[in-house]
């Protein structure tokens, strides 16, 4: 993207009113490369958690145990691009149709084919036999994306599509309700408050109803997300003072998570404020030499494939399984082949996906 039209503006424009149209800021591209790296980051982090087991006693393990926190990464990242998207395109001509079947061409394609190839080989892929794996709940909560509602663990390579579930239940409400208060940003807010409020209690709460994978306990990263990209829209601040605003939100975020919520319900709250001021430094300082990482290079690239990594990872790791038998004699040092070659297999599989399936389904969009 050229980001040389982007101004900095060093002092506040007016604010806009609460009830006006979105506005995005004159410093604000239309499109932001940066989030290509982040959705890197995010990605990667999921791989090597889903290897930590094999990295004991290696400087990665420490790294490695926190790998699950990418989700919450993706989360933010979701929340803010989806709001944003929704926001400006509300008083365009056909805003549900065009939302709902650009989102249906980026996320449907992928899943139906990673539950083609499981159900294919079921007891290698799914670990179960076809009869139980068919049972009419079962496919139910696959085809409506309820599988996360779901007390019944997920089969490993079909255990990424808990958090796709959580995303594809939030497009499908929050499209109406942009649609419903769009224009009253200030009611918008607060029911984004609420949610951000209502996570952390039900943790502590923990109803018997709830899952570990429960929508109401995951939606700290989106709610946050979909908050700064009405605040971006509304406030009509320059863009140093969402700098300053990104980087102090990321510094509490991160004490906190390192300090007085770590263990407690309050931590994916806490990794909320921090990706979100992380996202928040990534916009407001696009351009930025010290971003360039983000922008170009192995990151970028991750960030284009990652999707497809995050469908399809742990069906490749299964896959690849009968190969760990003859490094794990070998230690520690068989244990990080198996974990180069993990990478290794995931990153071209899903690169062969992105360049032979996703991207040209993804030319279907231009249609919407």
């Amino acid at each position: 993207m050229n980001t040389a039209g982007i101004s900095n503006l060093a002092g506040a424009s007016a604010t806009p009113s609460a009830d006006s149209p979105a506005t995005r800021p004159a410093w604000l591209p239309r499109y932001l490369p940066e989030l290509q790296g982040l959705r890197g980051i995010a990605v990667l982090a999921v791989v090597l958690y889903h290897c930590h087991p094999l990295l004991v006693g290696t400087p990665l393990y420490s790294v490695s145990l926190w790998g699950w926190a990418g989700v919450n990464l993706f989360f933010v990242l979701s929340g803010f691009l989806i709001t944003a998207i929704l926001l400006e395109s509300r008083e365009r001509p056909h805003y549900f149709r065009n939302f709902y079947a650009r989102r249906a061409l980026r996320i449907w394609p992928v899943y139906l084919l990673l539950l083609a190839i499981c159900y294919s080989v079921p007891v290698w892929f799914l670990g179960d036999t076809l009869a139980h794996q068919t049972h009419w709940r079962t496919l139910a909560a696959y085809a409506l994306f309820l599988q996360n509602l779901r007390h019944t663990p997920l089969p490993g390579t079909l255990g990424p599509t808990w958090s796709l579930a959580i995303e594809e239940q939030y497009y499908l409400l929050w499209a109406p309700l942009v649609w419903l208060l769009g224009a009253r940003r200030l009611v918008l807010s607060l029911v984004l408050g609420a949610l951000l409020l209502l996570s952390p209690a039900l943790r502590i709460l923990h109803p018997h109803w709830l899952t570990s994978t429960h929508t109401l306990i995951h939606l700290d990263g989106i709610a946050l997300g979909s908050l700064l990209a009405v605040a971006l829209l509304t406030l009509g601040w320059s863009r140093k003072r969402w700098l300053i605003l990104g980087i102090s939100a990321a510094i509490l975020g991160w004490l906190a998570t390192a300090t007085i919520a770590a263990g407690t319900a309050f931590l994916d709250s806490a990794l909320a404020l921090l990706f979100a001021g992380v996202l928040l430094i990534a916009i407001a300082a696009g351009g930025a030499r010290l971003l360039a990482p983000l922008r170009r290079g192995p990151l970028a690239f991750y960030g284009t494939i990652s999707y497809g990594l995050y469908m399809i990872h742990i069906l490749v790791f299964v896959y690849f399984g009968s190969f760990n038998a003859r490094f794990t004699s070998m230690g520690t040092t068989g244990n990080l082949l198996i974990t180069l070659l993990r990478v290794i297999a995931s990153t071209l599989a899903a690169s062969a996906l992105w360049y032979g399936f996703e991207s040209q389904i993804l030319k279907l969009k231009a249609r919407f």
